[in-house]
């Protein structure tokens, strides 16, 4: 379960920005849009949500959560030596377009422990990064590296209660790559004590953005079994959408397959390499993806193509459902930019309210973007779970804000209130003459 996520320096978002999960003590919709209890060191909200104007940096956001992941997950196995990172610092203004981009996370895992994470980097090179773990609630700093520009080398610091044998952690420190994290060079070292924090941020973290459509993956994952199709089915039905089985035509893609991709085939590319002892990457797939539907005149049923046929509406609820699931199923933390995008309303509503029960969730939470203000409805969310971004003029960074910093009564209409500006993170929309 997720914590608190912070950032700074990245893209369009300069100073630190942090999103809190903790609850306030408040005790609206207490039963089902929070967990745990008064007795648990944290409360912490199932779902939260961030509104803002075009470009002020709610993707950035999300993208700050799946950039990290990317990098825990990938940067020991897959990356080269000298191979740059993936990462933009803010670009208007010194020091900061020089200077590395910083995450830093706090979560709690299966293993029930908290853990705290922090790195920095620039393309080039990882400057620092550590680990702390509360086991029983008592911190314990397990790891910290730092890069020493003025002696072109690191600085290592192992706790002592992180395990392993002085001479392994000497050859730790020489076979990790400055361009890798050491939490992800460690899962290749077979650590097992780091192995509940990194398998909660590239497995119980699930980043769903505009345009890497993981989600996409986990749904077509999830039709290829007939209990997965059956749940998927199960919750189309629950959304509307009339669609009674699902089927999937796929096949190898050549390399030398110059006439691209038939009409409305999804084009699915392995590039990254699997975790230790992994089959190799398969090869690229071409993927068609069918909806059958039920004939009104006789037996029978029609089979629609997904990306042809269907509607925006069905194909992004369609690649919503797999993270969805998967969300329920692990108890994942899921981050979604857009949410409302090409839905309906009531559906956008739908899929929230998914997270507000208690029972059959297993403690997952979901973080949206947005610009569907109808979801501002006190009966729907806790003031707590409500959030703003804005990116004014002068700065032209993001800066991220609470609703609880207008301190806004229990019964306030929180969708007008927004419209009429009363808590900023709005778009100024002038005059223009044609």
């Amino acid at each position: 379960m997720l914590i608190e996520f912070s950032v700074a320096n990245f893209r369009s978002i300069r100073e630190r920005q942090t999103l809190s999960l903790v609850a306030s003590q408040g005790a609206e919709h207490e039963e089902r849009n929070l967990i745990g209890s008064d007795q648990d060191p944290f409360r912490l909200l199932r779902s939260a949500v961030i509104y803002g104007p075009n470009a002020a940096g709610k993707s950035n956001l999300v993208r700050a959560a799946l950039t990290l992941q990317q990098l825990v997950r990938f940067s020991a196995p897959a990356m080269q030596a000298g191979q740059p990172f993936n990462v933009s610092p803010f670009l208007f203004a010194e020091p900061s377009a020089s200077s590395p981009s910083e995450f830093e996370i706090v979560f709690v895992a299966t293993d029930k422990v908290r853990y705290h994470y922090f790195c920095a980097l620039d393309r080039e090179r990882v400057w620092k990064e550590w680990l702390v773990a509360y086991p029983a609630g008592k911190p314990q700093r397990w790891f910290e590296r730092q890069y020493l520009a003025d002696k072109g080398t690191y600085e290592w610091w192992f706790g002592p209660r992180f395990q392993g044998k002085q001479r392994d952690k000497r050859g730790w420190q020489e076979l990790t790559r400055s361009n890798a994290l050491f939490l992800s060079a460690a899962i290749q070292f077979n650590n097992a004590q780091l192995l509940p924090a990194f398998n909660w941020l590239t497995q119980d973290l699930i980043v769903l953005t505009t345009d890497i459509n993981w989600n996409a993956g986990l749904s077509l994952d999830l039709i290829r079994s007939a209990a997965g199709q059956e749940r998927m089915i199960a919750f189309l039905r629950a959304a509307d959408i009339d669609i009674e089985r699902l089927e999937i035509v796929e096949q190898d893609l050549s390399s030398d397959d110059s006439a691209g991709s038939p009409p409305g085939t999804l084009r699915i590319r392995f590039e990254v390499a699997g975790p230790p002892g992994s089959s190799p990457p398969p090869s690229p797939k071409v993927i068609r993806v069918r909806t059958m539907h039920r004939r009104i005149d006789q037996e029978g049923q029609v089979a629609l193509d997904l990306l042809n046929d269907e509607s925006d509406g069905t194909k992004k609820l369609f690649e919503f459902i797999g993270g969805w699931l998967k969300a329920f199923e692990i108890g994942a933390t899921l981050f979604v930019d857009e949410l409302d995008r090409s839905l309906h309303p009531l559906l956008t509503r739908f899929l929230l309210k998914q997270f507000h029960q208690p029972e059959g969730t297993n403690g997952a939470q979901l973080i949206f973007t947005t610009h569907d203000t109808t979801l501002l409805d006190s009966d729907l969310l806790r003031r707590d779970q409500i959030w703003f971004v804005e990116k004014p003029r002068k700065e032209q960074s993001t800066q991220l804000y609470p609703l609880l910093d207008f301190r806004p009564r229990k019964d306030e209409a929180l969708e007008r209130g927004y419209l009429m500006g009363r808590y900023g993170a709005l778009p100024f929309v002038g005059d223009l003459r044609i």
